[in-house]
């Protein structure tokens, strides 16, 4: 699988949500992220359906959602139907996660679980098989803009490796508090997709920010 950038619409201007989409599209990312926060999984709350169903309007590339929510069970038939190409929980809110799992390919989709910094990779190496994609968060989950958590390195090198054998093409997809300047160290660490928001939204010039992030492979 190529390198993929998939800059998260939490750092938009919601003002011109509409104008920083067709940016997007313009642009050289592959997919949109969208970070869901119920203000219960995490310290903040962003946006729901109506917004996301907003967002799928204008949008021409993949729908990356990730859930940062409890129990997300009870949403993703509603995500799927708002527009999600991908949705990724928590392993820390999914006290069943293979059932979770399974909800969310049973609607033909593209399933992912995030980890916290804290959590090892061997909390998913039982359901890694299954998996379209494991989400690693180089930051604690709820804000943007954090500063990068350096042993976010060995947790891709470790979960490449555990991947090997059991699912060589599984997606390792990074977020938070990526940038121009670790960029590379990720994609040579074994990451296929980077999450870019504060890096891309709140550059002068948002295209070529993208183009640069994806040029450091």
């Amino acid at each position: 699988m190529k390198n993929l950038i998939a800059p998260s619409l939490l750092s938009a201007n919601f003002a011109e949500l509409k104008k920083d989409c067709e940016m997007l599209n313009r642009s050289e990312a592959d997919w949109f992220h969208i970070d869901i926060m119920d203000g219960m999984f995490v310290p903040n709350i962003s946006f729901g359906f109506p917004v996301m169903k907003a967002i799928k309007r204008y949008a021409q590339k993949p729908l990356d959602v990730h859930l940062m929510i409890e129990a997300p069970d009870r949403y993703i038939k509603d995500f799927v139907d708002a527009g999600a190409d991908i949705i990724c929980v928590h392993a820390e809110a999914c006290p069943h996660l293979h059932r979770s799992i399974q909800n969310i390919k049973s609607f033909g989709i593209k399933a992912g679980v995030a980890l916290n910094p804290h959590t090892p990779i061997q909390i998913v190496e039982n359901v890694l098989e299954d998996l379209d994609m494991v989400l690693i968060m180089s930051v604690n989950p709820g804000f943007g803009g954090q500063k990068f958590i350096p042993n976010t390195y060995k947790k891709i090198q470790q979960l490449r490796e555990v991947a090997k054998n059991t699912n060589p093409e599984l997606i390792i997809e990074i977020d938070g508090g990526v940038d121009s300047e670790n960029a590379k160290s990720l994609y040579d660490s074994g990451a296929n997709v980077l999450v870019a928001g504060s890096a891309v939204f709140g550059s002068d010039n948002p295209e070529k920010t993208i183009k640069e992030i994806k040029q450091l492979v």
